[in-house]
């Protein structure tokens, strides 16, 4: 076992504890992660790239761009977690009559709760409670009831459903909880060789911010307000799918279905976004659709998941970057979805990497470029645009079925390690458009 390897084995085995509350591990175990780094990393260690895109949505601010002994990992990891919890202050702030903590600490929209399956006793009754139905319906094709009710005025989003689950007599109830990119784009364009191509016919589907491609196959339909709403991750990750600005897709050939669940919502990105998504990407019978964003486990969302598959799609998600020392990430961690993570050019777990209850793939996640919306080839990095291309490999032999194509995927990924760092193998990794040169910016 390498340096690099000890470091991570040690975080793994921290984490084999039992698991405190969510909340105490958002606000508690999260930010410890940079001192169990600290101290489990020993002073010689390489765990970074040589090269490392520079200032990204503001977590490496005063950090250079080139990360190259083991003394500036912690102080780099450091500010990417501290990033996260000022991201999420500022949020509040921010948006605060858009955006609440649920019973769990979780970001979520504010000032409405979700129920699964309701019936006209249980409206009238939220209704006599002062909830008002802001939402009733079935998610498109899948046979699956909610309604969304927003809280009684003064009543805090906590309270709203702990109020709401007396009523609902064992129906699922939850926040419509926010899931977040897992991925950082560079502002300045850079260049760099071409990669391998991967063709593939049929459709693919992508859920994630809106996207601009130049060139390709591309349906677009918008699931938040302002929806669709161009953006460089999804449009990074559309072009990882089917190539545009110079960076060649994995799946060139490809129809691309790509829903917008952000559009210009400050509570974009929420589970009934996303689970309405997948039921649109459903009826048009895409068989595989990767999702690059992360968030807590919904009951709604979850459903949902396991309707689509039951119609054959496959999911791909990414795990996230918060660091594998962080709570499951969804939707990567529910049964049956493909959960990726990312290496670099040598071929290396991202040490950011995040985690799922279980992990299946890896695949290049930096050292590499994709396109931004202005059509540019930008440097990228992330668990993000790893799943993109493991999606594409696995569309490759979708026609094939669910189990036929995991068993082709299976063949062709490269084993490089420990099952809980790299899943079983590493896939695509020529699909890798390679920058010449890393240029630092914000997303």
């Amino acid at each position: 076992m390498d340096e690099t390897d000890a470091t991570i084995r040690f975080i793994h085995d921290m984490t084999e504890f039992p698991a405190p509350p969510r909340f105490v591990r958002t606000m508690i175990w999260r930010p410890l992660t940079p001192v169990l780094l600290s101290l489990a990393v020993p002073a010689a260690a390489q765990l970074l790239p040589a090269q490392v895109p520079g200032v990204v949505n503001d977590a490496l601010r005063g950090v250079t761009d080139t990360v190259t002994s083991a003394p500036a990992l912690p102080s780099a990891i450091g500010l990417l977690a501290q990033n996260r919890l000022d991201r999420i202050a500022a949020l509040l702030r921010d948006h605060r009559a858009e955006i609440a903590r649920d019973d769990h600490g979780d970001l979520a929209r504010a000032g409405t709760v979700l129920v699964n399956d309701p019936d006209d006793a249980l409206v009238s009754a939220a209704a006599r409670a002062g909830f008002a139905l802001a939402e009733r319906g079935e998610i498109r094709g899948l046979g699956i009831g909610y309604a969304r009710f927003d809280l009684p005025r003064g009543k805090s989003l906590a309270g709203g459903l702990h109020a709401m689950r007396k009523l609902a007599k064992g129906r699922d109830v939850s926040a419509d909880q926010l899931h977040f990119k897992s991925g950082i784009v560079a502002s300045a364009a850079t260049s760099g060789a071409s990669a391998a191509q991967g063709n593939v016919s049929g459709p693919i589907g992508m859920i994630d911010g809106g996207a601009t491609i130049l060139g390709g196959a591309m349906e677009q339909q918008g699931f938040a307000a302002g929806a669709p709403s161009p953006g460089d991750h999804g449009t990074a990750i559309a072009s990882l799918l089917i190539g545009s600005g110079g960076v060649n897709g994995a799946a060139v050939g490809a129809r691309l279905f790509a829903a917008d669940v952000y559009g210009k919502d400050p509570a974009g990105g929420n589970a009934l976004a996303i689970a309405k998504a997948l039921a649109w990407l459903s009826s048009k019978r895409v068989p595989v659709t990767v999702i690059s964003l992360v968030g807590p486990s919904n009951p709604l969302l979850a459903r949902v998941v396991q309707a689509v598959q039951g119609r054959g799609m496959i999911i791909v998600a990414a795990v996230g970057n918060d660091g594998p020392a962080a709570p499951p990430s969804y939707p990567a961690s529910y049964p049956g979805v493909i959960a990726v993570t990312g290496v670099d050019a040598r071929g290396h777990a991202l040490i950011e990497a995040g985690r799922a209850l279980h992990l299946d793939y890896a695949a290049p996640g930096a050292d590499m470029l994709a396109a931004d919306v202005g059509g540019r080839a930008v440097a990228v990095r992330g668990t993000s645009f790893a799943a993109p291309l493991a999606a594409a490999r696995i569309t490759r032999f979708a026609d094939l079925g669910r189990a036929a194509a995991l068993r082709a995927a299976d063949s062709e990924a490269r084993k490089a390690g420990p099952a809980s760092r790299y899943g079983r193998g590493i896939l695509c990794e020529s699909c890798r458009t390679v920058p010449k040169k890393f240029s630092g910016g914000a997303d």
